[in-house]
């Protein structure tokens, strides 16, 4: 017998969700082959099998929430366990009843469930478990708070909602936020509560970055084997921004300001479960070939959900960019616990006056959210009017300026 253990969620993350089972008890299964898939906070995790031979028993179903380390599941090893499966799984049924006796008091309740209801001043007699032999996990921990809302802790998510008529109800669909999209609405809201959140606006000519592409993008697509896109610009300038406005690349911890000498590039990806945001790291230290790169890798890898932890923790500052979907101007929430965040929007032409002349210019809005704690209004404005100059004179990139 092996058992099939929750594999390392990376840093910071303690608990998944046992979002799928790809086989069955009784199933034969090969080493490595994908038995299920977790969801955590950001990414998904498949759990492969550590050896060939028979899924014997399922210890965490779908839709259980299980702790690093912990046991999913139990595999017969080798060809003595694929002949012993189907004898196995006559009697199956016959224990299924055993868990009934046992009282949900007597059950060690999942830890995540344990905080949310002490959060919620629950007790374990007042949440019905859902788990194995009866163990109270989190997700039961909310359908309590939500079924006895005076006994739980006040706040705006307890709020019913408002009566809904009958032929309205029929024709809705509630669907479960899954970890990624509830963490990405806790996150936000933390954002926006925690920091002193503030944003400023301009403008930036297009033209610039565009004629250099136009002249210069076959030959780079040929040399690096890459397309040169406009995010390595914008990359390049917000790196030589931040080192001239250090404090919109550092983050308060408690009552210190902690200043990052390198830049850990963060690069918003819409993807279909919800936005991620992987991270180019040493991004000051790469040119523009490397950062295309790099970003096409963690672009595919994000939109297929192989993302590691890993390649989604460390940022120092991030860039988002809503104009890929026709945005024209909004302003980003900060990514904590990062101080600024750069959004760019939609080309559009535009008449704008250059040297007494009104002319059609490819303009772009540029917003910058950053954290008023930490970043003052000049410094604030000054990295922005930065970025400006050096994406309307891209030269300004290769001298350094």
């Amino acid at each position: 017998m092996t058992d099939v253990m929750v594999p390392s969620l990376g840093e910071s993350v303690s608990e998944a969700t046992v979002s799928t089972w790809f086989k069955k008890p009784g199933d034969t299964v090969k080493q490595d082959e994908m038995l299920c898939e977790l969801e955590t906070d950001k990414v998904s995790v498949e759990v492969p099998s550590p050896v060939s031979g028979v899924l014997a028993e399922i210890l965490a179903p779908e839709g259980t929430t299980v702790a690093a380390n912990a046991r999913l599941a139990i595999v017969t090893e080798g060809a003595a366990g694929a002949v012993a499966a189907p004898k196995a799984a006559a009697p199956a049924p016959a224990p299924a009843a055993a868990p009934a006796p046992v009282a949900a008091k007597d059950v060690e309740n999942a830890p995540a469930a344990k905080k949310a209801m002490a959060e919620a001043g629950l007790s374990a007699d007042q949440v019905q478990g859902t788990g194995r032999d009866g163990r109270v996990m989190k997700e039961d921990v909310a359908r309590a708070s939500a079924a006895a809302p005076i006994a739980a802790a006040p706040a705006p998510a307890a709020i019913p909602r408002a009566p809904v008529p009958a032929d309205d109800a029929a024709r809705e669909e509630r669907v479960k936020m899954t970890r990624l999209r509830a963490t990405i609405a806790r996150r936000l809201k933390d954002a926006q509560n925690t920091a002193a959140m503030l944003t400023t606006y301009n403008e930036v000519d297009m033209s610039g970055i565009m004629s250099l592409r136009n002249e210069y993008k076959d030959i780079f697509e040929k040399k690096h084997g890459v397309k040169l896109g406009f995010m390595s610009f914008f990359v390049k300038a917000c790196t030589h921004a931040l080192k001239e406005i250090p404090e919109v690349n550092a983050e308060i911890d408690g009552q210190d300001v902690v200043y990052k000498n390198y830049v850990h590039m963060g690069v918003a990806v819409g993807t279909p479960s919800g936005l991620v945001v992987p991270v180019v790291r040493d991004a000051d230290q790469m040119g523009f070939a490397a950062i295309e790169k790099k970003i096409s890798e963690l672009g595919l890898r994000a939109r297929d959900g192989k993302l590691s932890m890993a390649e989604m923790q460390g940022g120092s500052f991030t860039i988002s960019n809503g104009g890929v979907y026709g945005s024209l101007m909004s302003s980003p929430i900060l990514n904590p616990p990062q101080s600024g965040i750069l959004g760019m929007h939609k080309i559009q032409d535009r008449p704008v006056v250059v040297n007494g002349q009104i002319v059609i210019r490819p303009m772009m809005y540029l917003a910058l959210s950053y954290d008023h704690r930490v970043v003052d209004g000049k410094g604030a404005v000054t990295f922005l009017v930065r970025v400006k100059e050096a994406l309307e004179d891209p030269r300004r990139l290769l001298m350094d300026l």
